[in-house]
């Protein structure tokens, strides 16, 4: 509720050449949840994955899905969703090897937690991957995966998921036999999105996909006099078919809200050649530990890629600005009337100041109480109260809340 909002502080922004200036709003660096300060976060993800995380050998995004029954397990128990990711590599770990035939090959996995499906009011937990297709071996060679049916897959996933929900104390046998009883037992594995190894839009393009954020501002609408929510989304499945939903404001709060991670929680996971651990013994001890590649195993349906020689850049998180032009294509720091260089030259944290500068500027607008229904309004005018917020060193580090803001683009008082 506070992104954006220049009551909770701003930088000014001026033009050296013309003096054209503008205020630039705090965010409230919500990742995970505001869409606004999230997109940053997939614009930063999509870039060091493209870069330093994934090597030039085709990729699938996999998507492991859970039945109804379930679920209600994983939302009053967030920590069900880790061992959830250890279930689902695992099956893919054991899957590659066997189709492959390649007992020492290593996958390399990118796994990221989903809650939420089209419609934010359902708890739907379930996991996008992006997955190196095929497997590889120590000495930098790739072995491709051919083109296989999924089924065993499923059934290695429902096997590993059964079995740790019932050490974990949430089932029995009897919930286990009724699951396996069923004709469609609602665990679900695809891969059909296949990014080819030389498709590097492609595979930024994925993995911004599977981190977006759990609602999408433009398909939200408000109707004031009615209190109510309408969120557009695609067509709903079942007997009343639609692509919208409507909520009252609470519900639409419930909701979204249901769907914030817990404070420190991972939601996006490295495993097998992409893990840190991995990555950093290559990084110290080289690819090749294990003989060369003359050695290897030449197999007639299956492809070997050489990636041996392959370095992952290194790169800096993406800038507050370079963020915004990719974005939205647009320069924030491109004067609007000479086109000049613009600097920011002041953070404007104190309240007073703030109000008397919004108010100068015509921009300050006092948001009256809302009395609960029900009950007479007070005829005292009240305002919100904003708290003085006094970490001068976060924002001179961050112009915007984002973090690695360029700290030489601060022109001198």
């Amino acid at each position: 509720m506070t992104c954006g909002d220049l009551k909770n502080g701003f930088a000014r922004v001026r033009c050296g050449d013309c003096s054209e200036e503008y205020l630039l709003a705090f965010s409230c660096k919500g990742r995970w949840f505001c869409p606004s300060c999230h997109a940053k976060k997939v614009v930063q993800f999509g870039d060091i994955l493209k870069e330093t995380i994934l090597y030039p050998v085709p990729h699938r995004q996999y998507v492991f899905s859970l039945p109804i029954l379930l679920r209600i397990y994983f939302k009053y128990d967030r920590a069900l969703l880790s061992k959830l990711c250890h279930c689902a590599s695992d099956s893919l770990l054991i899957f590659l090897r066997n189709v492959i035939g390649l007992q020492d090959g290593a996958p390399g996995v990118v796994m990221s937690i989903h809650t939420f499906g089209d419609y934010p009011e359902k708890f739907h937990p379930h996991i996008h991957a992006i997955v190196a297709d095929g497997l590889f071996r120590k000495t930098g060679t790739f072995y491709v995966m051919p083109d296989v049916d999924l089924k065993p897959l499923e059934e290695i996933f429902r096997a590993k998921v059964l079995k740790m929900l019932k050490e974990e104390g949430k089932i029995d046998d009897d919930v286990i036999h009724k699951l396996m009883n069923w004709k469609h037992s609602g665990f679900s594995v695809h891969n059909k999105a296949r990014v080819a190894r030389d498709d590097e839009k492609g595979r930024e393009a994925l993995a911004q996909y599977i981190i977006r954020n759990t609602f999408s501002l433009e398909k939200i609408t408000y109707h004031d006099e009615t209190g109510t929510v309408i969120y557009r989304s695609q067509m709903s499945h079942g007997k009343n078919k639609k692509n919208f939903q409507i909520y009252t404001a609470e519900e639409f709060i419930a909701a979204i809200t249901q769907h914030i991670p817990e404070k420190s929680f991972q939601m996006v996971r490295y495993y097998g050649w992409y893990s840190n651990k991995s990555r950093g013994l290559r990084k110290n001890q080289g690819i090749a530990m294990t003989g060369d590649n003359s050695q290897e195993k030449h197999e007639e349906h299956v492809e070997i890629i050489d990636v041996s020689e392959y370095k992952p850049r290194l790169i800096p998180s993406k800038q507050w600005r370079d963020c915004i032009k990719k974005i939205y294509e647009a320069d924030p720091l491109c004067c609007p009337k000479c086109g000049g260089e613009m600097k920011i030259v002041s953070f404007i944290t104190d309240q007073q100041v703030i109000r008397q500068i919004l108010k100068h500027l015509g921009l300050w607008t006092p948001t009256p109480s809302r009395d609960p229904p029900g009950t007479k309004s007070s005829p005292k005018n009240h305002e919100l109260v904003y708290e003085f917020f006094d970490d001068l060193s976060a924002f001179n580090a961050q112009a915007d809340g984002c973090p690695g803001y360029d700290e030489s683009r601060i022109a001198p008082n």
